[in-house]
């Protein structure tokens, strides 16, 4: 693990969305999920899944397919409290379609999710003096699948679903910032690169709380968001007036001089 004692600043990463392309995977399980446990009857678009995260609190998958679920129901004139669909139900099935169907050797969704990074860009930023981490609603398992097979990385600091309650609460941010610190530095300039609403909140959330950090959220736009300028240009406007200061299109263009400007 690299040695940060004189960084001042850290850039922390969501990862979904942000290192890895999670449109025909993540979000494909979602859609996949609903139109399972609303029996083929509805399979929500990408525009519904980014409306339902537009609101900022469905940054967990799982609980973005059941919510997508209920709306659905109510609007066919049933209550929640009438949908006999568990939530472990729900979390077993898009974990079938995600991970697959074969625990050890995972076949799913996950296997084929392009990369929006390399390796060498973490290279630069540790020669920059720059810390990084990560902060992600994904499992610990599906994060470390990410960045330690498919990205090479070692032991990379990270706070995953696992570890801390779901964004915008920021503990997981200021979890994050803990273990870069290891007892030994003071980060006084933070970073946080997300591509949700969700993701912004979380840095306007840590503004109210910690008064003694320089905090900036960093906005990327996901792939999925790129097809058309129209869906870019309302994307960016949204991210914008959620706290993000500067939206790019790829995470790499996050590099040591534009940080420079930034902090």
């Amino acid at each position: 693990m690299t040695n940060y004692m004189t960084t001042k600043t850290a850039i922390i990463f969501d990862i979904d969305g942000v290192i890895r392309d999670v449109s025909k995977s993540y979000r494909r399980a979602i859609a996949d999920t609903v139109e399972y446990f609303t029996k083929e009857n509805y399979r929500p678009t990408s525009i519904d899944i980014d409306h339902l995260k537009a609101e900022g609190i469905w940054n967990n998958d799982w609980e973005a397919s059941q919510e997508l679920i209920y709306r659905y129901f109510s609007t066919q004139g049933k209550n929640r409290t009438e949908i006999e669909i568990s939530y472990e139900e729900i979390v077993h099935y898009f974990q079938s379609r995600y991970r697959g169907t074969d625990q050890e050797n995972w076949n799913g969704y996950i296997c084929d999710e392009p990369l929006l990074v390399t390796a060498n860009y973490f290279q630069e930023l540790t020669q920059a003096n720059i810390a990084w981490g990560f902060f992600s609603g994904a499992t610990r398992g599906s994060a470390n699948y990410i960045l330690e097979r498919r990205l090479g990385l070692k032991s990379p600091t990270l706070i995953a679903m696992e570890d801390a309650p779901g964004k915008p609460d920021p503990t997981g941010l200021f979890a994050t910032i803990r273990l870069l610190e290891n007892g030994n530095n003071t980060i006084s300039n933070i970073i946080y690169v997300g591509d949700t609403v969700g993701d912004m909140h979380t840095i306007e959330k840590a503004k109210k709380i910690d008064h003694s950090r320089n905090w900036i959220a960093v906005g990327v736009l996901p792939p999925h968001v790129q097809e058309t300028r129209e869906r870019q240009e309302s994307y960016i406007e949204i991210m914008i007036k959620a706290g993000g200061k500067i939206v790019f299109d790829n995470v790499e263009k996050v590099t040591a001089e534009v940080v420079e400007k930034l902090i």
